[in-house]
């Protein structure tokens, strides 16, 4: 029964450590905004500044995985080529063992003061606003040395150095036969394929070591396995991106891959020799308060060799993960979000990233819809016009699918951790995709209206048809600067370029409005042709309108506005 309660604690013990080492990673990127983002992106270079922005950032933010999903989201985005993410991939590995030696500290050192310091500190920032991300920092390192501090005394509780049953089992292994490192190499994969944390893997392997229990070898052989177990998370939430997101991920997994190769094929002297930096002598009982700085300098060790090994190697690791996944010819049949890969909110500040760009693709969308709009207006046979139609109307259902994907990813990631300013680029985004779809609802109703003018064999004035095309030739220059709006720097453009476009709009709009009624009583067409024109002048202005409101939402209210 004691060991009942004691497992019970242990397993709630790794989970508040996952929990806590997720709140300080979320939490530094709340903090840091747009800033880490913008790091990883403007620094990646070259494979050496990339190789070292990828640490940087995965030593700020505590998660190598964030690290990765945010690098995968950027190949995406086409804000990092494939070369470029690979070197900032093999930077994280090295940034993340910073974790390893943190866990460490905490376990090895009683750090309790710390830790009810970072409540009391935390309890009243989180309770300020504009602090608040900072107090949830502080409670996320509380959490997690509360964590460490927890799991030393349960390991003790446990008594495990004189259970005769552990002993045994683990004396069972031949620590000299690599089929035995091999099964725990395989085990510390799974595991952390299954928990999608490197950290609880690694905190559970000090504690069974330092009791002694573990051999030191079995317990490398597990740290081994979570180095490539890591790569899961990554390559999972890269399945529904594009190829050479698929790739970036692909190419975590190979370097990880090469790397336990060579350690396993030389993992006895390696071992040995990093025992030896240490200064621990594994013939040799006891010692074991040396064990937890020999688990973090294997990782260490590890991930810094593998990364010099092939930081020279990168184009040949792309040439290798592009022959892996080859570019996909087929064309996209079914409905699917470009930019954002996975349902699951990862990390949220990458999400509204994701979120911005897949916005900018539906802006793009739409644009090429109206110029299907155009194209119809030249065509004359009933069969061209038809097709066309039935091709907008599945667009128009794609535009009400995007939108509402859109939305809901959008408000489950509201629901995370995030800044002040990514809370107001979610309002921001949520209205620009409404706008947006109405756009496709405007796109469709002129094709319908072109189709009932060819059906109803209407045939519009000299002036008329000249005024039509005024019109499309504005609509089309209002859609085109939304889209470069939307995708380029904030200060680029502002409302004053979108007002010019509305004003001659509306003004062309009254002008053709006031012509046509003086056409219909001069008798020069019939009320049904003047209706009809009417209608699709109308219909490119409420398009048009569309615009005015996006370009409102990104523009308005300057002294808040967001830096996207």
């Amino acid at each position: 029964m004691d060991y009942f309660f004691i497992s019970i604690k242990l397993v709630g013990t790794l989970c508040l450590l996952i929990f806590g080492m997720k709140m300080l990673s979320e939490s530094l990127q709340s903090m840091t905004g747009n800033h880490l983002k913008k790091i990883l992106a403007r620094m990646a270079g070259n494979r050496f500044t990339g190789m070292i922005t990828g640490m940087i950032v995965t030593a700020s933010v505590q998660s190598s995985t964030a690290t990765t999903v945010m690098t995968v989201s950027f190949v995406s985005a086409g804000m990092l080529t494939l070369f470029q993410a690979i070197s900032v991939i093999m930077g994280a590995n090295i940034g993340t063992t910073l974790s390893a030696w943190i866990m460490t500290l905490g376990y090895s050192i009683d750090l309790s003061v710390v830790v009810y310091l970072c409540f009391l500190v935390g309890i009243f920032l989180v309770y300020m606003k504009r602090y608040r991300h900072v107090g949830t920092f502080l409670f996320g390192v509380a959490f997690m040395f509360l964590a460490l501090v927890t799991l030393s005394k349960t390991g003790r509780e446990m008594d495990l150095e004189d259970n005769a049953a552990v002993i045994e089992f683990f004396s069972s292994f031949d620590v000299k036969n690599h089929l035995t490192i091999f099964i725990f190499f395989a085990i510390g994969s799974f595991v952390t394929c299954m928990i999608h944390s490197s950290a609880a893997l690694i905190a559970i392997t000090i504690m069974l070591c330092s009791s002694g229990v573990l051999p030191i070898y079995l317990g490398l052989a597990l740290v081994l396995g979570e180095n490539l177990g890591s790569t899961a998370t990554a390559n999972i939430v890269a399945l529904g991106a594009n190829t050479d997101a698929r790739r970036a991920a692909m190419a975590h997994l190979v370097f990880n891959v090469f790397g336990v190769i060579w350690v396993s094929a030389t993992f006895y002297p390696f071992v040995d020799m990093v025992c030896s930096i240490v200064g621990y002598d594994n013939t040799m009982s006891g010692q074991t308060e040396k064990l937890p700085v020999v688990i973090a300098m294997f990782h260490t060790t590890f991930n810094v060799l593998n990364t010099a090994i092939l930081i020279g190697f990168v184009k040949q690791i792309e040439a290798i993960v592009c022959k892996i996944i080859p570019e996909r010819h087929d064309a996209e049949a079914e409905f699917t979000l470009r930019y954002i890969q996975s349902s699951i909110v990862q990390t949220p500040e990458v999400s509204v990233l994701q979120a911005r760009n897949e916005t900018a693709y539906f802006a793009d969308c739409m644009r090429e819809m109206f110029d299907k709009v155009k194209e119809m207006m030249g065509a004359k046979d009933e069969k061209i016009l038809t097709d066309f139609a039935e091709r907008l109307a599945k667009e128009e259902e794609l535009a009400d699918k995007r939108e509402m994907a859109i939305a809901e990813f959008l408000a489950n990631t509201s629901d995370e951790q995030l800044s002040d300013d990514s809370r107001r680029r979610i309002r921001i985004m949520m209205r620009e995709v409404s706008e947006l779809e109405s756009i496709g609802d405007s796109c469709y109703k002129l094709s319908l209206k072109m189709v009932e003018r060819h059906t109803k064999s209407v045939t519009f004035t000299q002036s008329q048809e000249e005024g039509l095309q005024a019109m499309t030739t504005l609509a089309s220059q209002s859609l085109q600067t939304m889209c470069l709006m939307l995708r380029g720097p904030r200060d680029r453009y502002n409302l004053d370029d979108i007002y010019a476009i509305e004003n001659d709009i509306n003004s062309l709009r009254d002008s053709l409005h006031e012509k046509t009624i003086m056409e219909i009583n001069d008798h020069q067409c019939s009320y049904l042709v003047g209706t009809l024109y009417m209608d699709m002048i109308c219909e490119m202005e409420r398009l048009c309108d569309s615009v005015v409101n996006i370009a409102e939402a990104r523009y308005s209210h300057k002294k808040s506005k967001p830096h996207f």
